[in-house]
């Protein structure tokens, strides 16, 4: 006899306010680059308003999945939407990679071919950099160790005040010594920065999205709490995924002779499972024992 329970989902706290007050500083960020730009004939400027333009993209894909993740299940997506979290959080992490690219390609042709490092104008609107791409990336602080989607939001804009710093530093120390190279070398240095926190971002992204057990969780430890709950003998077909950048799912089979048991077993699992682990969508099927389930073997999916 077989029983399945469903936990309820615990939506995480909504971070609409955070993403729209981030997008405009951002959007304002880059016409004020793209002004200064212009007027000051200055390339640098004008080419990282196109960068941060790709952040303020990031920032609007993480705002999307965000919100469609809190869609209610429906007869075809019957989990929802919250899976678009974790593609958002893998496409930030491409993003992030693809920016460091750039610094490293930028900095090899400034290491063969220098060039004159911008004063003045760059140097003050950089600055502004830091304080708007700092403050956004505050916004996703508190949110960023709970969900991975606001981790990749929060490294983005973390990552852009780093690029921010180092044109005021390069600028500033250019200035007192004469030394052109610092430029590319601060650039190669915050570039390695960025790349070190985005692995992490990238290996948690793609392992969620191929349904890895989440970060945190030892499968074994799950598999012998399950074995302490009254007339279990046996536990098969255990699995552990996530849902979304939030929540975690678990599906098992439990041997129990006695047969199925009553509805406040499936409480305290459940509430056990949350508390111990984390995870807020579990499913129990109990067995007999009787007869051999296909699914026994680990293996077997």
């Amino acid at each position: 006899m077989a029983h399945d329970h469903h936990g309820h989902s615990h939506a995480p706290t909504h971070y609409g306010r955070a993403f729209a007050i981030g997008i405009t500083l951002n959007v304002g960020f880059v016409l004020l680059e793209l002004t200064y730009g212009l007027l000051s004939h200055s390339l640098a400027l004008i080419a990282d308003a196109g960068h941060n333009a790709s952040d303020v993209l990031g920032l609007i894909i993480a705002w999307t999945a965000h919100t469609l993740s809190r869609r209610r299940p429906t007869t075809h997506y019957t989990y929802g939407l919250r899976r678009t979290s974790i593609l958002a959080s893998l496409t930030n992490a491409v993003l992030l990679l693809i920016a460091v690219g750039a610094i490293l390609v930028e900095a090899a042709r400034r290491f063969t071919a220098p060039a004159p490092v911008e004063g003045g104008t760059v140097i003050w609107v950089a600055a502004v950099g830091i304080l708007i791409n700092a403050a956004t990336a505050a916004l996703f602080a508190s949110g960023r160790k709970g969900d991975l989607n606001l981790r990749g939001a929060y490294q983005h804009m973390l990552a852009d005040a780093a690029v921010s710093l180092a044109v005021v530093v390069a600028g500033a120390l250019i200035a007192w010594t004469h030394w052109a190279w610092l430029d590319p070398v601060i650039s190669v240095i915050v570039a390695l920065v960025i790349l070190a926190g985005t692995w992490g971002l990238l290996r948690d992204s793609v392992n969620l999205a191929l349904d890895a057990v989440p970060e945190g969780i030892d499968l074994n430890a799950v598999r012998q709490h399950l074995l302490t709950l009254p007339g279990v003998t046996a536990v098969h077909d255990l699995h552990v995924w996530g849902m979304s950048t939030t929540e975690t799912a678990l599906t098992a089979h439990l041997i129990m002779p006695g047969g199925a048991p009553d509805d406040a077993f499936y409480a305290a699992a459940q509430h056990d499972l949350h508390e111990r682990f984390g995870i807020e969508h579990p499913t129990l099927q109990v067995e007999r024992g009787t007869a051999t389930c296909r699914f026994t073997p680990d293996e077997v999916v």
